[in-house]
C-alpha cells in the first residue's frame, strides 16, 4: 500500500509538492485552513475587477515552466508574456532610468541617462552570467539537510565569487559609479523583503536575471496559476480539503504519526508543512529567533479608464532611499518619504476589468511587526495617494471607483510571520544553510517543509524549487515504498542528492 503524505497548506509550494509526489506513487492529501487555495497567490476581486493581491513580477521563466511541466501542468493551460520594457525607475530629482530585456537597447539607455557607465554594465553582465550558473547549481538546486553538504570547498569558492560577505548595494558599487544606478541594481532585494544595504551580494543575481531572462506576465494575473494547479490536482485525484486547518500534530518516537483536522484524527506516514514556517516552528520542537522580512502597505484600485502610456512596472524613489530603508529595517517606524512600486497590468491585459476600466496596484515597503496600528495611519495613506497622483498617475482620485488597503496587520492575521510579506528576511544568517531546509527538524524524521521561509527562499519560482527539494527528499527517504514513474524527476533527484 502506498505511503500517505499529508500536506498542511495549499500554497504554491504545497500544491507543487503534492503533484510531484503523486507522480511517484504516493497517496497525497492537501489540507488548507483558508476557504481558497493559493496562499500568497490570490486576487483582490470586486464588481468585475480582478488584480493580483501579492506577487506581480514574474522572474526565472525557465524554472517556472520546467517545474510546472514536471508537476504535470499542461503548457496550454497558462500563458506567459515577455516584457520588452522591464520597468522604469523614477528618481525624485527628475532623472528616469528604464531597464530593457535587450542589451543593446539598455546600453543606449545608459549612454543617454548615465554616460560613462556602459562598460560597467557590460562587465556586470559578463561576471554575473558565470556567477548565476554556478550559484544556481550550488545553492538553488540543492538542499542542505546535512549541514556539512554546504561547507564544501566548491561552495565556499562560489560564495567568494558571489562576494556574499558584501551587501547587494556595495556589490553594485563595484560596477556602477552613480549612486542612483547602485540603487537601481540593488533595490531588488525588496522583492523578497530584504534590505539592499545589508542583504548579501548573492541576491545580486536577481537584477542580473531580470536582464538575462526577462520579466514576464502570466496572462490573467499571476494568481490565475492557482486555478490551473487546482485543475491539475483534481485530474490527478489528489484531494484538496479547504477550511481544514491542521490543529494538532501527534508525535511518537521521533516521527509524526497523525494529524488532527476538524476534530478528525488522520494517520500519516509523512507531513509537509506549507504554512509560513517560523509562525509554526513550535509544532516541530524548533525554537529559534527568526528575523521577519519587511512588510508592505498595498493599495489596490479600480479605475475609470486606463493609464495606457504607463509601464506595467514602475518604481518611484523617495528623496533618500537609504533613510527609507533605515526606517523600515532598523527604526521600524512609518516611513517619512518612502519609495513605492506600481503595477499597471491593464495596459497589456484587458480581462482584468470591465470595458473602459482598469486596475492598479501600489506597494510601499514598511516595517513588519504588530507595533504599528495601521488603522490609525490614515494620514499616511492619504499622503501616499497624493504622492502617487502627483508623480505617477494624474487624476487618480478623480478616476478612482474603489480602493482597498492591505497592511502588515492583515498579513499577520493571515498567518504571515510577524506581518512580513516574504517569509523570513534574506540576511546572511538566514540564507543558504542557515535557512530552514526541506527537512527542517532534526527531532522529527518524517516532517518536511516548503514555502518562502524555506531554502532556497521567496518568490514564486523559488518556492516551487523548494517544493521540488521537499519532494526529492521525501522520495529519497521513502524510496523503497514508492514506484519510480518519472524518469526525469528521478534523474534530477540523483543529481540533487549526489553529495549524500
Amino acid at each position: 500500500m502506498s505511503k500517505h503524505i499529508a500536506i498542511a497548506g495549499a500554497g504554491i509550494g504545497g500544491m507543487i509538492t503534492a503533484l510531484l509526489l503523486k507522480k511517484q506513487g504516493f497517496q497525497v492529501s492537501l489540507y488548507e485552513k483558508e476557504k481558497q487555495a493559493g496562499g500568497r497567490l490570490a486576487f483582490v476581486e470586486r464588481e468585475g475587477y480582478r488584480i493580483d493581491q501579492g506577487p506581480t513580477i514574474v522572474l526565472l521563466p525557465d524554472m517556472l515552466k520546467e517545474i510546472l511541466a514536471e508537476a504535470g501542468v499542461s503548457k496550454d493551460a497558462w500563458e506567459l508574456l515577455g516584457l520588452d520594457t522591464l520597468y522604469t525607475i523614477h528618481f525624485k530629482d527628475g532623472k528616469k532610468y528604464t531597464k530593457y530585456k535587450d542589451k543593446n537597447t539598455q546600453l543606449h539607455e545608459l549612454s543617454k541617462q548615465f554616460p560613462g557607465e556602459e562598460e560597467g554594465f557590460k562587465q556586470y553582465m559578463t561576471d554575473m552570467k558565470k556567477s548565476f550558473e554556478v550559484g544556481k547549481a550550488s545553492f538553488l538546486e540543492k538542499s542542505f539537510t546535512r549541514k556539512r553538504d554546504f561547507w564544501t570547498g566548491k561552495n565556499l569558492k562560489t560564495l567568494l565569487r558571489l562576494k556574499a560577505y558584501h551587501s547587494t548595494k556595495k556589490f553594485a558599487g563595484s560596477y556602477f559609479k552613480d549612486e542612483r544606478l547602485r540603487e537601481a541594481y540593488s533595490l531588488q532585494t525588496l522583492y523578497i523583503g530584504g534590505n539592499p544595504q545589508t542583504a548579501p551580494a548573492m541576491y545580486s543575481l536577481i537584477p542580473y536575471s531580470e536582464h538575462e531572462h526577462g520579466i514576464h506576465y502570466v496572462k490573467g494575473g499571476y494568481a490565475s496559476l492557482v486555478d490551473v494547479l487546482m485543475d491539475t490536482l483534481k485530474a490527478n485525484g489528489i484531494p484538496l480539503h479547504l477550511s481544514s486547518k491542521v490543529e494538532k500534530i501527534h508525535k511518537k518516537d521521533g516521527r509524526v504519526t497523525s494529524i488532527k483536522v476538524n476534530d478528525e484524527t488522520i494517520k500519516v506516514d509523512g507531513l509537509v508543512w506549507n504554512g509560513d514556517f517560523p509562525a509554526s516552528a513550535e509544532h516541530f520542537d524548533m525554537k529559534k529567533n527568526y528575523e521577519p522580512s519587511s512588510g508592505c502597505v498595498l493599495l489596490y484600485f479600480g479605475l475609470d479608464g486606463t493609464y495606457q502610456d504607463s509601464d506595467v512596472h514602475q518604481f518611484f524613489m523617495g528623496g533618500n532611499f537609504e533613510q527609507h530603508m533605515k526606517e523600515v529595517f532598523q527604526e521600524k517606524k512609518v516611513p517619512s518619504d518612502p519609495s513605492f512600486y506600481t503595477f499597471n497590468p491593464s495596459v497589456i491585459d484587458s480581462t482584468l476589468a470591465p470595458v473602459g476600466k482598469s486596475v492598479l496596484y501600489v506597494l510601499i515597503p514598511v516595517p513588519s511587526g504588530s507595533h504599528i496600528d495601521w488603522s490609525n495611519e490614515k494620514s499616511f495613506i492619504d499622503r501616499m495617494i497624493k504622492s502617487i497622483e502627483s508623480r505617477a498617475f494624474p487624476e487618480l482620485t478623480k478616476r478612482m471607483e474603489w480602493m482597498e488597503v492591505r497592511t502588515p496587520n492583515d498579513a499577520e492575521l493571515d498567518g504571515l510571520f510577524q506581518g512580513g510579506s516574504f517569509g523570513i528576511a534574506p540576511n546572511l544568517f538566514q540564507s543558504g544553510v542557515f535557512r530552514p531546509q526541506a527537512k527542517p527538524s532534526p527531532a522529527l524524521a518524517n516532517v518536511y517543509a516548503t514555502g518562502a521561509s524555506i531554502h532556497p527562499g521567496g518568490g514564486i519560482p523559488i518556492v516551487m524549487q523548494s517544493a521540488k527539494l521537499a519532494a526529492n527528499q521525501i522520495i529519497h527517504d521513502f524510496a523503497h515504498h514508492s514506484s519510480a514513474k518519472d524518469v526525469n524527476l528521478n534523474e534530477r533527484l540523483n543529481e540533487s542528492i549526489s553529495s549524500l
